[in-house]
């Protein structure tokens, strides 16, 4: 079986949008790394200005999944674009476990499209959050089919 986990890099807010994640989704960090635990690569150094930036975070959501994330860091290759490249897809059990989810992630974003039956049935929704991240939120009644 092949799991599919997301990774989000984000320009020196990582740990600010992880929480904020966490206090939505809930669940505990399995790995909250910063740049200044790193040894040395390469004979480069962490500078002083990343050092507390996340060099990698971990966030499970379900058995399966884990959201995780890291801060861009140039001495290291890493610069961020802010896109709308790719959606995290969020699939719940109920239609109020949706709009829990949908209103506490979409808190301070912009919404794309509220939360409805769509046309092909599920109960569905659409956002970016204030950390320009976009998500899918979704309940399927007929899960079976």
């Amino acid at each position: 079986m092949t799991i599919v986990n997301i990774y989000l890099t984000f320009n020196g807010n990582c740990e600010e949008a992880f929480n904020f994640y966490k206090s939505i989704l809930g669940g505990e960090f399995s790995y909250v790394g910063k740049f200044k635990d790193m040894p040395p690569m390469d004979g480069k150094a962490c500078p002083p200005e990343d050092a507390d930036k996340i060099m990698h975070i971990g966030l499970p959501v379900s058995k399966e999944t884990v959201l995780m994330g890291s801060d861009s860091s140039e001495i290291f290759g890493q610069l961020t674009t802010i896109g709308n490249n790719f959606s995290i897809s969020l699939n719940t059990d109920s239609k109020e476990e949706a709009d829990r989810l949908f209103n506490g992630l979409s808190s301070g974003g912009k919404i794309t499209m509220p939360m409805n039956i769509t046309f092909w049935g599920d109960y569905f929704g659409m956002f970016t959050d204030k950390y320009s991240i976009n998500w899918q939120i979704s309940f399927a009644e007929n899960q079976n089919q």
